[in-house]
């Protein structure tokens, strides 16, 4: 009678909180708390209820009132499925995930053998990571209820603590965690209890990993495995056969793969492999070396005979062939047959195909530079288009495109004269003129134009004639002819990502903006190329403009951090034993990304330079930023290069382009702007912490109330940061890194790091670090220090208004070509004396309060404090410096008053001259490229004045 009364009164509830649950699936946070606190009117004890609340108060910004209810709601440690689930829900969100652990210990502790809650306590402790307590609950969970699944998540819970836990770097330990999962699976195995696929995949798994490969392969190809897994993919058995040398079984296995799919590339690479294997394996004396070969080489030959279709993999197994054959030193030709003459019956057979340049482009480095050359010049004559004739027809035309890209691959373009280049252009811009008017009509929205690849490489042509000439208004017709195709051909993103970068080059924002948005950049592609735009965000001149980039990607990785949690845990729930580990690298390196780390600190350091409020509302701000300086967050060590390089289509020549190297001469230099940039966030807000004591606030967020901080850990920070800074800049000019490789319209654009070591931010930081210190305790040199930190400012002041000078006097020679440099000169110098407002803002507010305070307690006694500088004298220096920075802000607002828009290099009918495409087209085309130069300096110019109105403000008061 109880327990159906009880079923009655949780029915009863589930209805009056289904209004509450609604609310919030709808996302109406407002009225889902005006629903629980009425029902909480009747129910007070209602602890669901008041979790509702608290999650409502959660997703309504209202952080203290909602830790206050979740914690009073936790402290009664409640047991209900429907409360647990809430909290679960709302620690997920505040990334709190160990209290979930301890949510669902207490509830197991009073229902021990409830398979709900101890799965739910599996769970929980997979999002932590903790293997061996996985482990245990999984024991836990299979002793309640016999499950196989049970069984395998403490296998795999073992196998984990092997390979990822915290012992996994002991190869004792790591030995001996795989030696027992085996043995847990054999025991199994003997019972007759293995049951899926998946559970045989975690046994060949482990069997790997222990590098018993024999015993690996028994199991696989045994009547077992057939039975559990009969979709093992072949490509274990490739793996398997390799790691044991049976060479002449993988090479049968291959032939019979081969016979089925022709088209295979993987397949001929691993075939053309153990050919060669099987030829090391024969001693000389034996027979011919070439035996085997010649095998393989007829046997590719039939493939090719036999072929009903055209199919791109024997003839790319054949160049291979002769390319390996070349690399061990053996008679290529001879069995083969020439190179150049198999690359051009290549090129007869598939240079209709866009994808022909690059498959050609594999076997060019293994070539003299000279053969390069003379192979790319009988491609062109076998292209069938001349100076003085034009493509017939698309596939004619896409020959022609495939035989220029490998001309330029091969170095042709590098030779050649300016005047040369120039023609060149033309030519280009003619043919893809004449193969948009002819094949480009009555296309898909969706669809690139087919004769684009013309004016790609002609945008390339022009900038290496800028490069040359020192001169932008190359480059400028040539992103002008970007603009036109991109009118023509909407959905081509090789031609947005190019005039991305032109104008990224020119410093040109609101253009670099809109084809970013055009590009329509989402989910992980923010990450692998969210680097073409948002590394080249800070110190761009638009402080307040870039902040929305921001927020979009790092609501990616915050909201696919959650996501990535639930992937794993439902790899665990669906025993999908084979996803987990890619699961569990795809979330590492996502949140190690360097780029989310990265716009993390940039948004930080944006947010804090671009503060206009009250000093209340400003430090409001700072304290929910929740900047912990004397804490390093950034796994350095662990930092993942996620960037897409290969997406900006590339033709460069392939002895001077390297990639791999690079990217990580860039991916070095932008971990060092990283360390500069989160040292200098740290640096500054262990300034504010010094005299605004936040900590309390931040501990109440984080939960951390281990310890409370002093005034000496502050100022021990301070020094120690300062220290760090210093440091950090001698080691980076000790590095002597050099700027990246410009050579080529591709190329990634220069790092910031040239820039920060050129520019005062060591010095000004180093000196306010220590102006801080002397205010802090009124030291004696105090005035000294004040002198100092002055004589810094007017130096970022006259470095501001020398380079808008600079910039106006290039703007009679070249506009553009500069202009990208002056604009981060003067962002960064904003940036500097932005920071230092702020700062002296809060400096001033705090020794304005201690001065009052102390003035009422001087009434009540005669006690006198023994500072060698008394607060009224600092406030006084104080008030002077804020004096000092308020003209210098004003004279930087003047020049930035002066600062001339870009002029165009040449006339827009000197341009349209040269152009010469369509005169309908011309006028507009190029009004409208040097209409959003014009709109991108004056947006520039009124953030910057607002920007210095707002520090005037600041410090004027």
């Amino acid at each position: 009678m109880a327990h159906q009364q009880q079923a009655m009164d949780t029915a009863l509830f589930e209805r009056r909180l289904r209004p509450v649950y609604d609310n919030l699936e709808v996302g109406n946070n407002r009225k889902a708390l005006q629903e629980s606190e009425k029902l909480l009117r009747k129910h007070p004890n209602l602890l669901c209820a008041r979790a509702l609340k608290g999650l409502s108060l959660l997703r309504l910004g209202r952080y203290e009132e909602s830790h206050s209810c979740l914690q009073s709601v936790a402290e009664e440690k409640p047991v209900d499925d429907s409360t647990l689930q809430v909290l679960s829900f709302c620690y997920r969100e505040m990334e709190q995930l160990d209290k979930i652990v301890e949510l669902y210990q207490h509830a197991v502790k009073l229902n021990p053998g409830n398979e709900e809650l101890l799965a739910h306590l599996f769970v929980s402790h997979v999002r932590v990571e903790d293997y061996k307590a996985q482990q245990a609950v999984a024991l836990q969970l299979y002793k309640a209820q016999p499950k196989n699944a049970y069984y395998f998540w403490s296998v795999i819970s073992v196998v984990f603590q092997g390979i990822r836990g915290p012992e996994s770097c002991i190869p004792e330990k790591r030995n001996l965690y795989l030696a027992l999962a085996q043995r847990m699976v054999d025991k199994h195995i003997k019972e007759g209890k293995l049951e899926t696929e998946q559970e045989a995949f975690l046994y060949l798994h482990i069997l790997k990993l222990q590098n018993k490969y024999q015993d690996a392969w028994e199991f696989l190809t045994g009547e077992l495995c057939a039975k559990l897994y009969p979709g093992a993919p072949v490509s274990m058995k490739f793996e398997l056969l390799k790691k044991l040398g049976n060479w002449l079984e993988l090479n049968k296995l291959l032939q019979e793969l081969l016979d089925a799919d022709r088209d295979r590339w993987d397949y001929y690479k691993e075939y053309l492999q153990s050919c060669f294997e099987l030829l090391k394996q024969q001693p000389p004396e034996q027979q011919e070396p070439a035996y085997s070969l010649k095998t393989c080489h007829d046997f590719l030959l039939q493939i090719i005979k036999s072929s009903t279709r055209k199919t791109r993999g024997p003839y790319l197994a054949r160049l291979e062939l002769h390319q390996r054959m070349r690399a061990h030193q053996l008679p290529a030709e001879e069995l083969v047959g020439d190179f150049d003459e198999l690359v051009i019956e290549y090129f007869h057979l598939f240079g209709d195909k866009s994808c022909c340049t690059h498959d050609i482009a594999l076997f060019l480095p293994s070539i003299s530079m000279e053969q390069r050359q003379s192979l790319a010049s009988k491609l062109l004559a076998e292209s069938g288009v001349s100076s003085s004739s034009l493509p017939q027809n698309k596939e004619h035309m896409q020959k022609h495109i495939c035989a220029l890209q490998i001309s330029r691959m091969c170095g042709a373009h590098i030779e050649l004269s300016t005047d040369h280049l120039i023609a060149f252009y033309t030519a280009l811009k003619l043919h893809y003129e004449h193969g948009h008017s002819t094949f480009g009509k009555e296309l898909l929205s969706t669809e690139m134009g087919p004769s684009d690849p013309y004016a790609l490489l002609a945008a390339n042509v022009m900038y290496d004639v800028s490069k040359r000439e020192s001169k932008s208004d190359y480059l400028f017709e040539a992103l002008c002819l970007l603009q036109y195709v991109l009118r023509n051909s909407t959905s081509n993103f090789h031609v947005k990502l190019l005039s991305l970068k032109i104008y990224h080059m020119f410093g040109c924002m609101v253009g670099a903006q809109e084809m970013y948005d055009y590009l329509d950049i989402k989910q992980i592609q923010l990450d692998s190329m969210g680097y073409v735009h948002c590394n080249l965000l800070p110190l761009s001149g638009r402080f307040s403009g870039v902040r929305n980039c921001y927020d979009t990607t790092l609501k990616f990785f915050t909201n696919s951090y959650k996501e990535r949690l639930e992937y794993i845990s439902l790899t665990y729930r669906f025993c999908t034993f084979s996803k987990m580990e890619e699961f569990m690298n795809f979330k590492e390196r996502l949140t190690n990304s360097l780029m989310y780390v990265a716009c993390s600190v940039e948004a930080q350091l944006c947010d804090i330079v671009c503060f206009y409020g009250s000093i209340q509302q400003n430090l409001s701000a700072y304290v929910a930023m929740s900047i912990e300086p004397a804490d390093d967050r950034i796994s350095w060590n662990e930092l993942s290069d996620n960037r897409d390089l290969q997406a900006i289509i590339r033709w460069d020549p392939l002895h001077v382009d390297d990639t791999e190297a690079e990217r990580k001469e860039s991916f070095e230099q932008e971990i060092e702007v990283l360390q500069i940039r989160s040292l200098l966030l740290r640096l500054f807000a262990s300034f504010i912490d010094l005299y605004h004591a936040p900590q309390g606030a931040k501990v109440a967020m984080s939960n951390d109330k281990t310890r409370t901080p002093t005034p000496g850990d502050d100022i021990a920070t301070v020094e120690l940061l300062r220290t760090s800074w210093t440091g950090l800049f001698q080691r980076l000019r000790l590095m002597n890194y050099k700027p990246l490789s410009q050579n080529f319209l591709v190329n990634l654009l220069p790092t910031r790091l040239h820039l920060l070591l050129k520019l005062p931010y060591e010095s000004f930081f180093d000196d306010l670090a220590q102006l801080v210190m002397d205010l802090y305790s009124g030291a004696s040199q105090l005035a000294l220090q004040c002198k100092k930190v002055s004589e810094n400012v007017v130096s970022v002041m006259e470095l501001c208004v020398q380079t808008i000078t600079e910039s106006n006097e290039w703007n009679g020679m070249d506009g553009l070509w500069k202009r990208r440099e002056h604009q981060q000169k003067v962002a960064a110098s904003l940036e500097i004396l932005s920071l230092y407002a702020f700062l002296l803002s809060v400096l001033n507010d705090k020794l304005q309060c201690s001065a009052k305070t102390k003035a009422k307690k001087k009434t009540s006694g005669d006690n006198k404090t023994q500072e060698p500088i008394s607060e009224k004298e600092r406030s006084q220096m104080l008030q002077e410096l804020m004096r000092q920075l308020k003209h210098k802000l004003e004279a930087c607002d003047a020049a930035i008053r002066i600062w001339k828009p870009p002029t165009l290099p040449r006339e827009l009918s000197s341009f349209m001259a040269d152009m010469s495409l369509k005169p309908e087209v011309e006028a507009t085309l190029i009004g409208d490229v040097s209409a959003t130069f014009k709109e991108s300096h004056e947006l520039m110019i009124t953030e910057l004045r607002n920007l210095l109105k707002d520090k005037i403000r600041m410090v004027g008061k």
